[in-house]
């Protein structure tokens, strides 16, 4: 018996690390093509947030806290070889507007938001996981849905308002805007841009959780609700 454990325990390990690989790479590779952008109307949305938030609802906050560490990485390292107009506030080795050296606060900003990203999608998910009543499909779809949103707001909320509080008048210069005016700027993007990327977190989630939480067996099947086939 102990055996059988320890061998199905093995292969929960196996199985949870080669997942975890897997959506590393997809961050990388997101993050080193255009793959990472979607095209709409106004703006462009990224979707870098998405490999993440789904980690980690299937393998809990550790993991996808590094998943997070490791959005934070690609961004690093992509705003120090392709540095851009706001880089600056991503990448210590990029000089801030005004002075001849960057911040150390940049770290902050790279990495806390995205780690963050990594957490709060599974306490969402957990949440409901643990709410009394019966819990179905449709109620299992919500709560992914719902552990998206959150997740994508997180990371543009919190970098956007990281940025707006620490470097108000390098942003604001870098931007060509008056300091006084950060504040409406920075809503302006946390919503043009967060409310597109909760959206493509919110379709996409449930789309991929669903099926690999039942195929990897990670939970127990939900009940179906009345009148839909069990």
């Amino acid at each position: 018996m102990k055996t059988a454990q320890t061998r199905a325990q093995r292969t929960k390990q196996v199985q949870s690390l080669a997942i975890l690989a897997m959506f590393t790479a997809i961050i990388f590779l997101l993050t080193f093509t255009p793959l990472g952008l979607i095209d709409l109307p106004v703006i462009k949305a990224t979707v870098l947030h998405v490999p993440v938030i789904i980690g980690s609802i299937l393998l809990g906050p550790k993991k996808g806290a590094f998943l997070g560490g490791m959005f934070g990485l690609s961004s690093l390292i992509k705003n120090t070889l392709v540095p851009g107009l706001s880089s600056f506030v991503f990448s210590p080795l990029i000089p801030v507007p005004g002075l001849d050296r960057g911040s150390l606060w940049a770290l902050f900003i790279c990495f806390v938001p995205r780690i963050l990203v990594g957490v709060s999608p599974w306490l969402v998910y957990a949440l409901f996981k643990h709410l009394p009543g019966k819990r179905n499909a449709g109620v299992q779809t919500v709560s992914l849905v719902l552990a998206a949103i959150v997740g994508a707001l997180t990371n543009t909320a919190l970098v956007m308002g990281s940025i707006g509080v620490i470097f108000t008048e390098a942003y604001a210069a870098a931007q060509g805007i008056p300091a006084d005016a950060i504040t409406g700027f920075i809503l302006g993007i946390v919503a043009a841009n967060g409310i597109p990327e909760a959206i493509v977190a919110a379709v996409v989630t449930p789309a991929v959780c669903v099926p690999l939480i039942h195929a990897l067996k990670l939970e127990k099947a939900p009940a179906a609700t009345v009148g839909q086939p069990a």
